[in-house]
């Protein structure tokens, strides 16, 4: 190992297939095929001690002449516990397929970048770990967690395909205050126990295409309250060779089949007062909190929300607060009568397959059990943007029928009046129904009538029924007929009827054309 160190080369001490441990080239058939978890103990041929793996990355001896000193291991057994804790790590580190006996301690550490492929490790201790480059976990299996909190990663976090399980406590990955400097890749992992991100920041994405995060026993499957990602949050789907090529999983063998794998949160997950440069996807996931849990957005801040998991949540979805500039979502996203968008904003909306209007005011009802004239306001105007006039004022048609509802008796008649003359001003065209109603009505009955008494007996003007009747009808516009003729008995009651009906139908088409006006619609 001390040799392989001052070349720069890799001390490989995996098995051939043949048996025996010695060199391999990387690639050679045989070369880690064998799970770093599970099966016999390795033999002392392949054990190197913690102590001097300590040593040498601690205190390394002078690389040779126009080499670089790095430390490349693989499939060995590191006996005892690798104590890195406040140290500086200058070398370049990497390991592959090897066993860790006891836990890798390194709190408070420097190094430069970091790799451990393919290892076994029961834990990971690393709070406050400083890395300037990469630092690497991918496909490693940690039984006993891992802890991060307040790391600094200069470049890339990688733990695809990482196993992390909870034996200690309820936090599988304790990552609080992690800060990565560009992205973090956590595709296909598996986690038992709750993966925690409090005020993390990320300078690039964060993937957890294919995650499945499970937390049978605590409150959280993902907590990243407060977190911070530069570009997206990825929760979707993602494709997984199903066989690779045996050590370094460099490719998939010729010819193997791929599958995809779902997104899973079995627990709760929260993103409460999270920030998102780009977009939060939330597609072909599923997502399964228990009992009272919740999928908690609020307050969150991003450019869209794409939320289109494989089927409805188990539980509450909240957006109490949350910011957006654009929603995107279908009629199965939501979980029914558990969706929460009190103070939701969004400045566009759109749907990945067909959403009827009809289906999209019933899940705005079903978001506000108490009426939210701004949640109406809101998709009106998100609908305007995209150019969907008609669909707008129909959501503001809705808003004021479901404004009745919480309004005393006198209000609810008078809004049930201007609901059935103009539509409360969307319907427009009601009003001239009702007026052309009233006019034929009117102008048959003073047909019938005869012909009245003139006000004035010194004059006698034409009598029209059609003309009086309008001019009943009209409360502004004066045609002549109405103060010219003295009405008596059963018509003068009808002519006060169609009076105060014309009144009432100027006042709401009036107070619906100020609506129209003050709305912008």
């Amino acid at each position: 190992m001390w040799r392989a160190f001052r070349t720069g080369g890799v001390c490989d001490l995996r098995p051939r297939r043949g048996g025996g441990a010695g060199p391999e080239s990387p690639g050679s058939p045989g070369s880690g095929d064998e799970p770093v978890e599970g099966g016999p103990r390795w033999p002392a041929a392949r054990t190197v001690r913690a102590q001097a793996v300590a040593e040498l990355l601690l205190n390394p001896p002078p690389p040779e002449r126009g080499r670089v000193g790095a430390l490349r291991l693989a499939g060995a057994r590191v006996s005892g516990s690798l104590m890195l804790a406040g140290g500086t790590v200058v070398p370049y580190v990497q390991f592959d397929d090897c066993r860790f006996d006891e836990e890798l301690v390194m709190p408070e550490c420097s190094a430069g970048s970091m790799r451990f492929v393919r290892c076994l490790i029961p834990r990971l201790e690393a709070a406050r770990l400083q890395v300037a480059g990469d630092l690497h976990l991918p496909q490693c299996v940690i039984p006993g967690g891992i802890r991060l909190s307040d790391a600094n990663i200069g470049s890339d976090l990688l733990i695809n395909q990482l196993t992390v399980r909870d034996e200690r406590a309820r936090r599988a990955v304790a990552a609080d205050g992690l800060t990565v400097g560009q992205d973090v890749e956590a595709e296909l992992m598996d986690v038992t126990g709750e993966l925690s991100l409090r005020s993390a920041r990320i300078g690039g994405r964060l993937s957890l295409r294919g995650a499945a995060l499970r937390n049978p026993r605590g409150a959280f499957a993902l907590n990243a309250a407060r977190i911070s990602v530069e570009h997206t949050l990825y929760l979707s789907a993602a494709v997984r060779p199903a066989d690779r090529a045996g050590a370094g999983g460099r490719g998939a063998t010729a010819g193997a089949a791929a599958r995809s794998r779902d997104f899973v949160c079995d627990g709760a997950l929260r993103l409460d007062d999270g920030r998102f440069g780009n977009a939060i996807v939330v597609h072909r996931a599923r997502l399964t909190p228990h009992d009272q849990q919740q999928v908690s957005l609020r307050r969150v801040q991003a450019q869209e929300l794409c939320f289109t998991p494989q089927q409805p949540p188990t539980g509450r979805v909240v957006l109490t607060g949350a910011r957006l500039g654009g929603l995107v979502d279908n009629p199965r996203s939501w979980p029914p009568g558990r969706l929460s968008l009190t103070g939701l904003t969004y400045d566009t909306i759109s749907a990945r397959a067909d959403f009827p209007l009809a289906e999209r005011l019933a899940w705005l009802r079903a978001a506000t059990p108490e009426y939210a004239p701004e949640a109406y306001e809101r998709l009106a105007a998100a609908l305007r943007t995209g150019g969907e006039d008609a669909d707008a004022r129909e959501v503001l048609f809705a808003k004021q029928r479901r404004r009745r509802e919480s309004l005393p008796l006198a209000g609810r008649m008078w809004g049930w009046l201007q609901d059935v003359t103009v539509g409360y001003g969307y319907r427009p065209g009601r009003a001239a129904v009702w007026m052309a109603v009233l006019w034929a009505l009117g102008a048959v009955y003073f047909t019938l009538h005869g012909t009245p008494h003139p006000a004035d007996d010194g004059y006698r003007p034409h009598w029209s029924p059609a003309l009086y009747a309008l001019d009943l009808l009209l409360p502004v516009i004066d045609l002549g007929q109405d103060n010219a003729w003295r009405m008596a008995g059963a018509a003068q009651w009808v002519t006060s009827a169609m009076t105060l009906l014309g009144w009432v139908l100027a006042t709401t088409a009036a107070a619906g054309a100020s609506r129209l006006l003050r709305r912008g619609s």
